[in-house]
């Protein structure tokens, strides 16, 4: 019989890598394919068809035009010099790196604490108390943090003036003063977060293996033994990775916390890269070319960083992305 014929029959014999991909497992587990539709379409719509505006930062924009039909800019790199040009330059950068990196250094060791103290309690009710109420001011909107920090700073009626002037100090109006913003930034992102951060490590610590804890206590080891040279080893894969990921991060300070606490007292340390983009972008000049070339320096640099520490990591820990 010719293959014609067994295609009609239905006797055909189908076979080959892709048959058995399309048969075997998309038919068998479609109803997972299809949950992943929606964030699919989410990130193609939002975060890959938006990417082809990248290249308003190589061009003389004209809204006439739209961005592919406005000429190019001779040099190319003419806004990535304008904004190096920029007095505004050395201290969007700057600020941007030490809010990131001293809430990296103060944000990123806190969570894993927290997570091997919480496996380390025996009493199940109180362990999930303190999750959950390290969990909820993930939770809590931008806004609502902010104006939490307003009000318990206020010079008048702010709880944190009157515990100062109950322990002999003076009022001060905490929002206003330069060298208070970075601790409130930090401190405040580190409360937020913190125990939504654990959740991953307290993952890591559910798949330790209970017959290393029981041969470490027969050899004498108490628990804080236990918890440094076992727990910790365990879940330094997990705790390498995240620290990778948010050296991905290092120059991307969220703009709302950052506009919500910003004021003119304290613009010399609170401004950084993406409130000035907002500035030059839509409140003044307009100058969308050099917020473009802005945030495309932004993510050339945080790129570099992740691939630099991933690089590092392999060769100290073994452990990477890649």
């Amino acid at each position: 019989m010719s293959d014609r014929t067994l295609k009609a029959a239905g006797t055909y014999k189908r076979s080959g890598l892709g048959y058995w991909i399309r048969q075997r497992r998309i038919n068998k587990n479609w109803q997972f394919y299809a949950m992943l539709f929606l964030p699919l379409l989410w990130y193609v719509l939002f975060c890959y068809l938006p990417m082809y505006g990248v290249v308003l930062a190589f061009k003389k924009y004209s809204a006439m035009k739209g961005i592919l039909g406005s000429p190019w800019v001779d040099p190319w790199y003419k806004w990535f010099m304008k904004y190096y040009q920029s007095p505004y330059f050395a201290r969007t950068i700057t600020n941007t790196f030490i809010l990131s990196f001293s809430s990296l250094v103060f944000g990123f060791p806190l969570p894993i604490l927290l997570a091997l103290l919480l496996n380390e309690v025996r009493n199940k009710g109180f362990q999930k108390f303190v999750q959950n109420v390290t969990y909820i001011p993930h939770f809590l909107s931008t806004v609502v943090l902010v104006g939490m920090l307003t009000c318990f700073t206020n010079r008048d009626y702010g709880i944190v003036n009157k515990a100062v002037v109950a322990l002999g100090g003076k009022t001060e109006n905490w929002m206003q003063v330069p060298s208070l913003f970075r601790p409130l930034y930090v401190g405040s992102g580190v409360w937020q977060n913190m125990g939504w951060d654990s959740i991953i490590y307290i993952a890591a610590l559910a798949g330790v293996d209970p017959q290393l804890h029981e041969s470490a206590y027969i050899d004498g080891a108490n628990r804080y033994q236990c918890m440094w040279h076992i727990n910790l080893p365990c879940i330094l894969p997990t705790v390498v990775i995240m620290l990778i990921l948010n050296s991905g991060r290092i120059l991307s300070v969220g703009f709302e916390k950052v506009y919500l606490m910003q004021n003119g007292l304290n613009m010399a340390v609170s401004d950084v890269i993406s409130t000035y983009v907002y500035r030059i972008s839509l409140l003044s000049s307009n100058q969308f070319e050099l917020s473009t070339a802005i945030g495309l320096f932004n993510s050339i640099v945080n790129c570099a960083m992740l691939i630099l520490v991933n690089k590092i990591s392999k060769k100290v820990s073994d452990v990477q992305l890649w």
